[in-house]
Order: C-alpha cells, then sequence, then structure tokens
C-alpha cells in the first residue's frame, strides 16, 4: 500500500482539487484507492457528494475498527472516501495523548493495505502535530506550490521544518499550482525554480475557471470536462505521480 499525502502548509494553492482528481484518476486507472480527507472544512468531502461525518468523530483515529465502519463508497468504481468530520480540528490533542503522538496516524491507517492499495489524504494547511503523523505516515508528500514570493517562502519554511526536525526531505515533491502564465512572475519562477528546489515534478496545473467548477458539479474534473486544459494537467501530473509510486 501507498501512502500519498497532498499538502501544503499554506492554504489556498489547490491542494484539495488536486487530491480529488489524483484519487479519481488513480481509481480509474484500476488502482483499488481510499481517499482520506482530514481537512474539518471538509471540501474533498463535499466534492464527491458525501455527508461530511464519521461515525467515532475524531476519536476513530485511535481506532482502527471505527475508521473501517465510517468509509463511504463514491459514484466511481475503485474509489472510497474515509470523510471529513468538523471534530478533525481536535485531531492535535487527540494524537498528543498516544504513547507515540507522530506515529499515531501511520498505526491507525496500517491495517487498510489489506483492502486498499493506495491511499490519498487531502491535508489541512498546517504545521503540528498532525502535520508530523502526515509526514511519518506518507511515503510521497507532493505539495502544490503557487508561484509566487509569499508560497515559495512558505515552502521553504516546510523544508527547513524537515531538516531541523529530520524527517526524510526524499518524501517531499513539489509540482507548479494555480499557474498563471499572464503573469511574469509566474513565468519567471515556473522556469526559475525547478533548478533552485528539490524535487520539482514537470507538470504545472493552470489557473483555470473549469477547476473552479468542481463545486458546482461536486465531482473531479475529468468526469464533466473530461477533454478540457485542466483534465489534462491533473491526467499528466498522475502520470509523473505514478512513476514514483512502487
Amino acid at each position: 500500500m501507498t501512502v500519498i499525502a497532498v499538502y501544503s502548509n499554506k492554504g489556498g494553492v489547490g491542494k484539495t482539487a488536486t487530491a480529488v482528481n489524483l484519487a479519481y484518476l488513480a481509481a480509474q486507472s484500476g488502482i483499488n484507492t481510499l481517499a482520506i480527507d482530514l481537512d474539518p472544512q471538509s471540501s474533498a468531502t463535499f466534492y464527491f457528494r458525501i455527508k461530511p461525518k464519521l461515525k467515532a468523530k475524531g476519536q476513530g483515529f485511535a481506532n482502527h475498527t471505527a475508521l473501517e465502519k465510517s468509509i463511504k463508497g463514491s459514484d466511481f468504481e475503485n474509489l472510497d472516501l474515509l470523510p471529513a468530520d468538523f471534530t478533525h480540528r481536535n485531531l492535535d490533542e487527540l494524537f498528543l495523548q498516544a504513547k507515540k503522538p507522530h506515529k499515531q496516524l501511520k498505526k491507525t491507517l496500517q491495517p487498510f493495505q489489506t483492502e486498499y492499495d493506495l491511499l490519498i489524504i487531502d491535508c489541512p494547511p498546517t504545521i503540528n502535530i498532525l502535520a508530523e503523523n502526515i509526514f511519518y505516515a506518507a511515503d510521497i508528500i507532493l505539495v502544490p506550490l503557487v508561484p509566487t514570493t509569499l508560497s515559495l517562502r512558505t515552502h521553504k519554511h516546510l523544508l527547513q521544518f524537515f531538516k531541523t526536525h529530520r524527517y526524510q526531505a526524499k518524501r517531499l515533491y513539489t509540482f507548479f499550482s494555480m499557474v498563471d502564465r499572464r503573469k511574469k512572475m509566474h513565468r519567471d519562477l515556473v522556469k526559475q525554480l525547478p533548478q533552485k528546489l528539490p524535487r520539482v515534478l514537470p507538470t504545472a496545473v493552470p489557473y483555470l475557471s473549469i477547476i473552479e467548477q468542481m463545486g458546482v458539479h461536486r465531482a473531479p474534473v475529468p468526469t464533466f470536462a473530461p477533454r478540457s486544459e485542466a483534465a489534462e494537467a491533473y491526467q499528466s501530473l498522475w502520470d509523473d505521480v505514478k512513476e514514483l509510486t512502487p
């Protein structure tokens, strides 16, 4: 089982759209996939037309059986969802009660390996004990980076955090997100940063209104705009990510 976390310590970078579209594309390629919504805002859960509720609320993350009972089937073959719950905002407190606080998430998710080939986690934009659980549990941490000065600054903070706390930085992969090629800064940074940052994937996802329409259709982009530039970008990104998985 491979665990991919779509994570950023900055909000508003296209993280949830990425997680939803990659989960859909993975499932369509025949991979038995579980999408996990860890964000209390529950946007991924909304996109999949599922009610944001866990049977044991956030406490379920201390008990695999409770999580398993909360899994919902999606409208798509090979794709299930572990929905978000507003009590996710308290997951930090829950994990801090564990004997090994930063290892609780990996421990709870491990039994899913008998049921799923791939877990894709949509993560909240924080650096706290929940984030450290994600860093420990994930095989691949996929970081959307908007090509702006503030986003780059935030990403450097993340790289420094990994170095300081001795997390495996080789698990971090970056791709450009919400790229507006009408803007000179975006064009320049997309060209320059791959030479300055480690592990930048070749695909850049453009800033397009069709991606925002996921909220209207409540579905991944390829289902309602399969020939769009956005659908092609997510397919290309999934092709990049597939190359990283065992």
